[in-house]
């Protein structure tokens, strides 16, 4: 029994032995490092930012239509003749115009793109508040319209001078002229 035992022992660590072997040599014997030309770090740079116009909404770069793997060689035809990138970018917009900006230009009417979502926020939240104001302020007049009394200076002022008793009593009194001119009608 004991044999049998050291027998299935030694096969275990044999196991181990070879799945460790096959570990270690699954794992890369020099990692080398990958050094990108100059030229193409620019092509992909410029190509990332205009829209394919055959596939829109697509980078010329990550497309695969002919024209865009033409523009593309256009891009690398222009960097290695000396050109900027502000000139390249120049060229297509000469060609194609605005459309072939993936990102809007900050300038001239592109400007309301820019500005209008914002504007948009700012007013709308300018429009909530005062309409939240109106809304609290009309049921606290028709609160005070229906106990009878005298409106303080401001809503926090009227509920902090009336006891809950009068509120709930003004409270009814909404629900049961509510319900009589549901009921007429």
């Amino acid at each position: 029994m004991l044999k049998c035992r050291l027998e299935r022992e030694g096969r275990g660590s044999v196991v181990w032995m070879v799945l460790t072997l096959l570990a270690l040599l699954a794992l890369p014997v020099e990692a080398a490092e990958r050094v990108e030309d100059p030229t193409e770090a620019r092509v992909r740079e410029i190509s990332s930012t205009l829209r394919c116009a055959v596939c829109q909404n697509q980078p010329i770069y990550e497309s695969n239509s002919d024209l865009a793997k033409d523009m593309v060689s256009i891009i690398r035809e222009k960097i290695q003749s000396g050109e900027s990138d502000e000139a390249i970018r120049a060229y297509f917009h000469d060609r194609y115009g605005d459309y072939i900006y993936l990102e809007p230009t900050k300038s001239g009417a592109n400007l309301i793109l820019w500005i209008a979502p914002f504007a948009g926020l700012l007013l709308g939240g300018f429009g909530l508040v005062v309409a939240i104001n109106r809304w609290r302020r009309g049921r606290i007049d028709e609160g005070v319209a229906a106990t009878g009394e005298e409106s303080p200076a401001s809503p926090s002022d009227r509920r902090a001078e009336r006891p809950a008793s009068a509120r709930d009593e003004a409270m009814e009194a909404r629900l049961r002229k509510e319900i009589e001119s549901f009921e007429e009608s």
